[in-house]
């Protein structure tokens, strides 16, 4: 049962889908939903229209040495960083989407040696969050992986995915203090090396 820290009002029964249709099927999908939810006032609200970008849920992995304190990132280039960013390869956690079927730690263990050629002593649950709740249904559910990051090197990544991926171990501070000075801007990223911030003394002493 996950802890509550104030009363809630309302659940998914108070949210009643009217219709679905599908605007665009490709590598994604978007959806246009109407539906209407019961209000805070009482009563329920007028009909409502919302597209949704529905792109599957993911796995993120943070790989970590707790030997060395180091932490293990891949770079590869991310098209839609483009518009915003001068340095769109972007310094990334291990990340992949959940097929049907996969458990998450099946998908964090095999992008784990897809993208940067290791294996996991532990893979330990560290929490979910909802990637961007107003547009978009995805989640993210989040892993450390405790690796020998003396066996990171290289270059990795599925030919036929078009992954280019090239990888990078460093400490954890510097790996943080990127975070800090906005070098690493995703948001997977910011939010497992934050974890591992406030995290890694119970990492340190093997008792998490």
């Amino acid at each position: 049962m996950e802890p509550r820290m104030f009363n809630r009002l309302f659940r998914r029964e108070d949210i009643e889908v009217l219709d679905s249709s599908t605007l665009y099927q490709g590598f994604f999908k978007m959806v246009r939903y109407q539906f209407r939810h019961r209000l805070f006032a009482g009563g329920w609200s007028e009909v409502v229209s919302r597209e949704v970008f529905e792109r599957g849920h993911a796995v993120v992995v943070l790989p970590y040495d707790p030997v060395t304190d180091q932490v293990v990132l891949i770079e590869q280039v991310r098209f839609p960083a483009l518009d915003t960013s001068e340095y769109p390869w972007l310094l990334e956690l291990v990340a992949g989407m959940i097929e049907e079927g996969e458990s998450a730690e099946d998908v964090a263990r095999r992008e784990l040696m897809e993208e940067a050629g290791l294996t996991a002593s532990q893979m330990l649950p560290i929490g979910s969050y909802l990637s961007s709740p107003g547009g978009c249904s995805e989640r993210f559910y989040c892993f450390l992986a405790e690796v020998d990051a003396s066996e990171a090197a290289g270059l990795h990544g599925l030919a036929h995915e078009h992954e280019d991926i090239r990888v990078h171990v460093m400490s954890r501070e510097a790996a943080y203090a990127m975070v800090e000075t906005g070098e690493i801007d995703n948001g997977s990223t910011v939010i497992g090396l934050q974890w591992l911030e406030l995290n890694r003394h119970k990492l340190r002493r093997s008792d998490l």
